[in-house]
């Protein structure tokens, strides 16, 4: 018998299959299902800020010296926007040089829905680091606030000593719960995953795929050298 992960994979795979049957043949019927892949991606997201939260407070709040933990906070912050502006730079490299999306034509034509870029300076990005609320941030996949957040307040219960215990045990509860909950969410992967590449080819017709396909790609070639360079080759921490 299979392991449960493969057996997973190849359930999305054959909810892959069916999605593009049905997208090719009963493209109405691939567009109605844009809710299902709608609600299942809703659920990933939801899965990220409490995950973080609950493992970043457990890790550092149950720490003993508190002084190593902020020096490595830190180490981690500043590590994190590094890369994520490497990676950023990389992402446009290899957008740029493949694009993947020319010749998709959205809904609603050239019309962006109101979306407009916005310049930001160097102090505006430093404000934007710091949420003003969490709630707001996680609602937003604002993960970087999120991850400030939680840093600061693993910090204040450490400080809260003998205190600190019974939250840290419902947090640690929180997150061995969310990592079920994940569980509990990728058991519906084949159906999401399905009915999104319903709506795509339902909406777009099977052209759509050779784009999709490019992105895929373009996304794994990007995401190996990433890998390679930055955390193989020339890793930024040692």
């Amino acid at each position: 018998m299979a392991p449960k992960k493969n057996r997973l994979t190849l359930y999305i795979f054959i909810g892959m299959a069916v999605g593009l049957v049905i997208g090719a043949v009963w493209p109405g019927v691939g567009v109605q299902l844009r809710p299902v892949s709608m609600i299942f991606i809703r659920l990933i997201k939801s899965i990220i800020a409490p995950l973080i939260f609950a493992t970043i407070v457990v890790g550092i709040a149950g720490h003993s010296d508190l002084k190593s933990v902020g020096r490595m906070g830190l180490k981690a912050l500043i590590y994190f926007e590094i890369v994520t502006t490497i990676a950023l730079f990389m992402g446009l490299g290899f957008v740029n040089l493949t694009r993947p999306g020319v010749g998709v034509q959205l809904a609603g034509g050239g019309d962006l829905g109101g979306i407009t870029g916005q310049s930001q300076t160097l102090t505006d990005v430093l404000i934007h680091i710091f949420p003003q609320s969490f709630f707001q941030a996680a609602a937003e996949g604002n993960i970087l606030q999120v991850v400030v957040f939680s840093m600061i307040f693993a910090a204040g219960l450490s400080l809260a000593h003998h205190k600190k215990k019974a939250l840290l045990d419902v947090l640690d509860s929180v997150a061995e719960t969310m990592f079920k909950f994940t569980g509990i969410v990728m058991k519906f992967a084949p159906f999401g995953v399905g009915a999104a590449l319903a709506v795509a080819v339902g909406s777009k017709g099977l052209s759509v795929l050779l784009h999709l396909g490019l992105l895929i790609l373009t996304f794994y070639a990007c995401a190996a050298c990433f890998i390679f360079f930055i955390f193989l080759k020339f890793p930024l921490l040692k």
